[in-house]
C-alpha cells in the first residue's frame, strides 16, 4: 500500500456496537480509511442511514425478505447481496474486515476473511471459544492475521508487541518459548466482587445486571457476574497466543484500567492501561501495524487515585474452572461449553433457575459430552447444539425438582 493511500474496510455487524464504534473510529480520522462494504443480519434503516453517510461499494444483509426494501433505498449503484452467505461475500473485499456479527453467524465471517488471506479485526467470540480448531486452519493462508478488538486480547497483543519489537508478531513463537512466563487477563469481578458463596444462593436478575463499570446485554453481563466471561476470554488467549492454560492467569481488578498484563521470564510486567473505551481496541486493530492518530480512553494522571488487584475466589465463582476445564480438554469441548452456558443464563433471565444454577448446569452439561476434533463448521455448530440439548435437560430437571 502507498504512502498515503487509505485503507479499505468492510465493517460486518456494522449496525451494532462494534459496528457504531468502528464507524466512530473511521470518521474521527478523515481520509485514512475507506469503508467498501458494510454488512448486519437485518437493520435496513440503520444500513441504508450507514451507507448514505459512507458511500460503501456493497452492502450485504442477511435476511432476503428485505432485500428490495434495502436495495430502494441505498445510493445509487451500491451493490446489495442478501442471504446466505452475503456476509461472507462482503468478508473478502478489504484489506480489513471487522467481524463485529454476534454469536455464531460470526463464525463463517471469521473463516472466509482468513481463508482470503484479509487482516481479521475480531470481535466475535464465538469464532475462537467454539471454533478454534477450525479457525487455526483458516489462520495458515498467507496473509491471514487476526487482531483482537476485545478490551484484554488487544491488551495481550500490544504487550507482547512490546516486547517482541521489531521482529514482528511472527516472533511470538520464539517468545514463547524462551522468554514469555504467562499472560495475566484482568476481570472486573462483576456485582457480587467480594461476596461469599453462601451470600450468593439468593441474588435476583437485577442484582447480575447492576454491573459496576461497563454498560453491555443482558447475557454478557450475567456472564461478567459469573466470571463465565473470563473463562471464555482464558480460551480466547489460548487459541489467540498459543499460550498454554497453566501459564494464562486472571486477577480482578474493579477499575478496569489495567487491561491486561504480560509477565517475562526475568520477572518483569507489561501492563496496558487506558480508560474503559472499545473504540481504543477497535482503532488498534484498523490501523495496525500502525497506531491511531484519536486518543481513545486517555487516562487523565491527576485523577485517578489507586489501582486495586486480587485473587478471584473459585469457590464462590465456579464458571472460571470450568471454562479452564473445557480448554484443557479441547476439541468440541469449548464449544459446547458455550451452548450450555447459554442456555443455562437464559433460564437464569427467564426466572427460571438460580444464579447458582448457572454453573452446575454448565457442568453437568460437560459431564454428559462426548469430545470430539471438530475439522468442519457442521462439528462446531453440531457441538453447540449438543451443549444446549443437555443443559435444556439439566435445567428441566432442576425445574421439576423445583429447585
Amino acid at each position: 500500500m502507498q504512502r498515503g493511500e487509505p485503507i479499505t474496510v468492510s465493517l460486518v455487524g456494522s449496525t451494532g456496537s462494534i459496528g457504531t464504534q468502528a464507524i466512530d473510529v473511521i470518521t474521527a480520522e478523515e481520509g485514512r480509511y475507506r469503508v467498501v462494504a458494510l454488512a448486519a443480519a437485518r437493520s435496513v434503516e440503520r444500513l441504508v442511514e450507514q451507507a448514505r453517510a459512507l458511500r460503501p461499494e456493497r452492502v450485504a444483509i442477511a435476511g432476503p425478505s428485505r432485500a428490495a426494501e434495502l436495495a430502494e433505498a441505498l445510493p445509487a449503484g451500491t451493490a446489495v447481496l442478501a442471504g446466505d452467505g452475503a456476509l461472507e461475500a462482503v468478508s473478502v473485499d478489504a484489506q480489513v474486515v471487522v467481524n463485529g456479527v454476534v454469536g455464531f453467524a460470526g463464525l463463517p465471517v471469521t473463516l472466509a476473511a482468513l481463508r482470503a488471506g484479509r487482516r481479521l479485526a475480531l470481535a466475535n467470540k464465538e469464532s475462537l471459544i467454539a471454533g478454534g480448531p477450525v479457525v487455526q486452519a483458516a489462520r495458515a493462508t498467507p496473509g491471514a492475521e487476526i487482531v483482537p478488538v476485545d478490551s484484554e486480547h488487544c491488551a495481550v497483543h500490544q504487550c507482547l508487541r512490546g516486547i517482541i519489537g521489531e521482529k514482528g508478531m511472527e516472533a511470538l513463537p520464539e517468545l514463547r518459548a524462551s522468554r514469555l512466563r504467562r499472560v495475566v487477563l484482568t476481570a472486573s469481578g462483576g456485582p457480587f466482587r467480594g461476596r461469599q458463596r453462601q451470600e450468593l444462593a439468593e441474588v435476583t436478575i437485577a442484582d447480575a445486571l447492576a454491573h459496576p463499570t461497563w454498560s453491555m446485554g443482558p447475557k454478557i453481563t450475567v456472564d461478567s457476574s459469573t466470571l463465565m466471561n473470563k473463562g471464555l476470554e482464558v480460551i480466547e488467549a489460548h487459541e489467540l497466543f498459543g499460550v498454554g492454560y497453566d501459564d494464562i492467569d486472571v486477577v480482578v481488578h474493579p477499575q478496569s484500567v489495567v487491561h491486561s498484563m504480560v509477565e517475562t521470564t526475568d520477572g518483569a510486567t507489561i501492563a496496558q492501561l487506558s480508560l474503559p473505551d472499545m473504540r481504543l481496541p477497535i482503532s488498534y486493530a484498523l490501523a495496525y501495524p500502525d497506531r491511531s492518530r484519536t486518543a481513545f480512553g486517555a487516562i487523565d494522571w491527576s485523577g485517578l487515585s489507586r489501582l486495586d488487584f486480587e485473587q478471584p475466589d473459585r469457590e464462590a465463582f465456579p464458571c472460571l474452572d470450568i471454562a479452564y476445564r473445557a480448554g484443557r480438554e479441547g476439541g468440541t469441548a469449548p464449544a459446547c461449553l458455550n451452548g450450555a452456558n447459554e442456555v443455562a443464563v437464559d433460564a437464569f433471565l427467564g426466572g427460571r433457575i438460580r444464579w447458582v444454577d448457572i454453573p452446575e448446569i454448565v457442568a453437568a452439561a460437560l459431564d454428559d459430552y462426548h469430545v470430539t476434533i471438530p475439522t468442519t463448521v457442521a462439528d462446531v455448530l453440531d457441538a453447540d447444539r449438543s451443549g444446549r440439548d443437555l443443559a435444556a435437560a439439566a435445567v428441566a430437571r432442576r425445574v421439576t425438582a423445583g429447585r
